[in-house]
């Protein structure tokens, strides 16, 4: 029953059909004159159906000519001009129509004529925001840091590839230093990347980053047999080389939902430290569960039944993945 129970869980794992299936929608106010703002608004797309958001602006604020509606590939993005009554959006309420009923969030930036600008996440929990004035670095930061952690955690390509090597690497000091090459890894991408040093286009990328995860799998399967592959044999370098691939997707996050101008390096520091924060905790409850599964169950029993579901479970869902971004091509 316990293998049972342990083979069901990480065959759990294929139930995810996307790895980034949590994209944030975005809302960006400018203030292009008095009393006249450019309002753009991104609305994610899944699975070629669009998420059933509203964007709903005060009922006296008047739109100025016709909108534009640009499809992209992964988000349908909506652009007009508004008038506020009485010169000033300031005070007014912004409600995200049907927010409630998802899982995603709405990044919402302001940015004023006399230079303040302010950003906030709006949650299904409170589908609605009042424009206020600028609140200061601290809260952008904890914005920022928030939708890092929430990220990694939804970042189900990421965390997969981080379990596969916790399942690889049997040492804590090995595995301490494999984490750390592939942290280092990806907050080097991670900020090149964002800054625009390094551009690489996305499609491949994330093809890639499944590609790496399947290679990993592979080598949970060689373990399983008594062999050593090459993520055995040489954790670090392996984690290192792939970190720097999965860099390129955290950019890709980070890209999408912008970064403000004047605050570029508090946000890219945020958002680091939030993927990091999520990526610890993660790998604390699977060294939790690792710890269990090791007082439940003989090593012998786990080597010649659990590693081997592991590896078919991530292989199968890393190659699903591949094919999937390679058809995006």
């Amino acid at each position: 029953m316990r293998r049972l129970v342990v083979t069901l869980g990480l065959l759990a794992l294929a139930s995810v059909a996307h790895a980034h299936e949590v994209r944030p929608a975005y809302l960006q106010i400018d203030e292009v004159g008095p009393g006249r703002y450019a309002v753009a608004w991104r609305t994610p797309v899944l699975s070629g159906m669009r998420l059933p958001l509203v964007l709903k602006l005060p009922a006296d604020v008047r739109t100025v000519g016709e909108p534009t509606v640009q499809e992209l590939t992964d988000s349908l993005l909506e652009r007009r001009v508004v008038e506020a009554p009485g010169g000033t959006l300031a005070g007014a309420r912004i409600d995200f129509v049907g927010l409630q009923a998802t899982i995603t969030d709405v990044l919402v930036r302001v940015q004023l004529l006399d230079g303040t600008r302010s950003t906030t996440i709006v949650r299904p929990s409170q589908p609605w925001i009042e424009i206020v004035p600028a609140r200061g670095a601290l809260v952008l930061a904890g914005a920022y840091f928030r939708h890092g952690v929430e990220h990694i955690l939804f970042g189900f390509d990421h965390l997969l590839f981080v379990l596969a090597l916790i399942l690889i690497v049997r040492s804590a000091r090995v595995l301490l230093w494999t984490i750390t090459a592939f942290t280092v890894a990806h907050s080097i991408t991670l900020t090149l990347a964002t800054l625009g040093v390094v551009h690489l286009p996305g499609p491949p990328v994330e093809a890639a980053i499944a590609l790496s995860i399947l290679l990993l799998a592979t080598d949970i399967l060689r373990l399983a047999e008594g062999r050593v592959g090459l993520t055995a044999r040489w954790p670090w370098a392996v984690s290192f080389s792939f970190g720097l691939l999965h860099g390129f997707g955290f950019a890709s996050a980070l890209t999408d939902l912008g970064l403000p101008h004047g605050d570029i390096p508090v946000a890219l520091l945020a958002f680091d430290l939030g993927v990091e924060a999520g990526q610890l905790t993660f790998i604390t409850a699977v060294l939790g569960v690792v710890a269990l599964a090791g007082r439940l169950m003989p090593a012998r029993a786990a080597s010649r039944y659990v590693l081997p579901a592991a590896s078919y479970a991530i292989g199968i869902l890393a190659a699903f993945w591949f094919f999937e971004r390679l058809a995006r091509f």
